[in-house]
């Protein structure tokens, strides 16, 4: 593919959600998210994609096998379709390609298809899942999550964003309904595999010849929200032996998150924090902290768990505080379909092979699918900031790929 190609379609949606302070904020069910959820639905019109959005506020464009269109929008699909994509939403001033590079070159490989005459014997659906990194609502994933059903619905629609605003507010606000949100088996139960494209998270392809590489798995993974407790009081009169200050067990749980991590081989954030009162001549009464560990495999990240509590707990006694650990999203490891992965790399002329320590909508759906990942290299290695970055030529190699693998799959 000529990477001005690419460049033509990435131009059209490169301003939405554009921050002025840098990097993208494009949350779910917001006016950047609606925007871009209708020019995916213009570009599944213009090329005569037959376009859906399903209980979930997933969106799909389909093109179906050996025919250009199905009049009948209510038709159901053929067994057996191959579907890619992947999100639009962003983390808070995120780069601009974790995501929408997916679903761009899902449209762009089936216009490579098209001009090259294939004609697909299996349905092949893009699809742009919704509230993935989970920057509004908290819980990434989610719209894959309530498709696959492991996420409660009722739980879902309480979710509140940091304005307060429920997930069942947003979506009726743009014109969805959230009481339809649940499980959907028979989707799931026609696909044949979910191939996700997706920008490089690390610079292991940096400085090699391959522009593209195929995933080997998904490290586990999960986020706790960690509520430190103590009591408010004035930061000028209250004598230091009298303090039950929550913000220094808070100071000491993000060194210990970090040592844990250190100790046992994976790694641990604390990117997010609130306080109340949030005022500066006065203790806090309380912190509210977010958790993100990652590990290799189950038994390391169990490993960094259990001594962060342990340690924490310790410090809280110590401090006159209180401290409460809830999850709210665990993965455990994901490791991709091996056939289909060995199948990919073959394909691809012996592209690399590489694990990956960020969650993705793949993970989620490969407990119920064939699933497997493709990532185009950036050279920064940065991700979730604006500094992450990659080619036109190599988004357009990444295009090709997928293309190749779509064709092979659906044709």
């Amino acid at each position: 593919m000529d990477a001005g190609e690419f460049r033509r379609l990435w131009n059209e949606i490169a301003p939405i959600g554009r921050a002025e302070t840098g990097g993208y904020v494009r949350f779910s069910w917001t006016e950047a998210d609606l925007a871009l959820r209708a020019w995916f639905q213009a570009q599944s019109e213009r090329r005569g994609l037959r376009c859906e959005e399903d209980r979930n506020g997933n969106l799909y464009a389909w093109w179906d096998a050996e025919k250009e269109l199905v009049v009948d929008p209510d038709a159901p699909h053929p067994e057996g379709a191959i579907l890619t994509g992947s999100h639009f939403d962003s983390v808070p001033h995120g780069g601009a390609y974790d995501g929408p590079l997916g679903i761009v070159a899902a449209f762009l490989a089936v216009d490579q298809l098209r001009a090259d005459g294939a004609k697909p014997k299996r349905p092949i659906g893009i699809a742009a899942f919704t509230e993935e990194e989970g920057g509004r609502f908290g819980v990434p994933c989610l719209g894959s999550r309530l498709m696959a059903g492991v996420i409660e619905p009722n739980r879902a629609r309480a979710l509140t964003d940091p304005g307060g605003i429920t997930l069942a507010e947003a979506m009726s606000a743009a014109g969805a309904a959230p009481d339809l949100l649940g499980p959907d088996p028979e989707r799931l139960e026609r696909l044949a595999a979910f191939i996700e494209l997706h920008i490089e998270q690390g610079r292991a392809l940096d400085g090699g010849e391959s522009a593209v590489a195929v995933a080997s798995a998904i490290w586990p993974h999960g986020r706790w929200r960690v509520t430190f407790t103590g009591e408010a009081d004035h930061a000028g009169t209250t004598r230091l032996p009298d303090r039950r200050d929550p913000m220094l067990t808070f100071a000491f749980a993000v060194l210990a998150a970090r040592k844990e991590a250190r100790l046992a081989g994976g790694v641990a954030t604390v990117g997010r924090v609130e306080v109340e009162p949030n005022a500066t001549n006065a203790i806090a009464a309380t912190v509210t902290a977010w958790l993100d560990a990652r590990a290799p495999d189950d038994a390391v990240l169990s490993e960094i768990l259990t001594g962060f509590e342990s340690k924490v707990s310790e410090r809280a006694g110590r401090d006159g505080t209180s401290v409460r650990i809830v999850p709210e999203s665990e993965t455990p490891i994901v490791d991709f379909d091996a056939a289909l992965r060995d199948r990919i790399a073959a394909l691809l002329g012996g592209a690399p092979v590489l694990p990956t320590a960020a969650g993705h909508d793949a993970g989620v759906l490969s407990a119920h699918v064939p699933t497997a990942m493709l990532f185009v290299r950036n050279p920064t290695g940065v991700s979730h900031a604006p500094g992450e970055a990659a080619s036109d030529d190599d988004c357009a190699a990444g295009v090709d790929a997928l293309a190749a693998v779509l064709r092979d799959l659906a044709c």
